[in-house]
């Protein structure tokens, strides 16, 4: 049951950001270009995406000691601000700067056959596996 739930949750996630355009790299760049060709669209994307979040968590999460469908809550526990969180924060920004594309939005691009999309995803899974062989080395 779980694997049918993730299923559903990102099969609507993914069409949540195909229908906002969000995994459009042009739409993105231009809502990041402030002082340029500034499109000020994907605020009501990221505001109504808060809006479903807190309605969501406030009325199926908050109170409840597990998930419906599973046994316990995946919650980040560390709150640590360190140097690989800002160094993980200030790469993500940067690429998400650079070409307008993130995870979650490439992920649900990949159908698209966008050889763009692709090479990010490549080079995406290239440095998460990387990232996790220096991680281990350093410990």
């Amino acid at each position: 049951m779980q694997l049918f739930i993730a299923l559903i949750a990102g099969l609507l996630f993914g069409a949540g950001l195909t229908v906002s355009q969000m995994v459009d790299p042009n739409k993105v760049l231009n809502f990041l270009d402030i002082t340029g060709q500034w499109d000020p669209s994907l605020i009501l994307v990221m505001g109504g995406a808060l809006i479903v979040f807190g309605l969501g968590y406030q009325f199926l999460v908050k109170g409840r000691d597990k998930p419906v469908f599973g046994s316990t809550f995946y919650v980040p526990t560390n709150q640590l601000i360190d140097k690989p969180l800002i160094l993980g924060a200030l790469l993500f920004g940067l690429g998400w700067g650079l070409v307008g594309i993130c995870p979650g939005p490439a992920v649900a691009n990949l159908l698209s056959g966008n050889i763009k999309v692709i090479g990010f995803v490549v080079a995406m899974l290239a440095g998460m596996q990387f990232s996790g062989t220096i991680d281990r080395l350093l410990k």
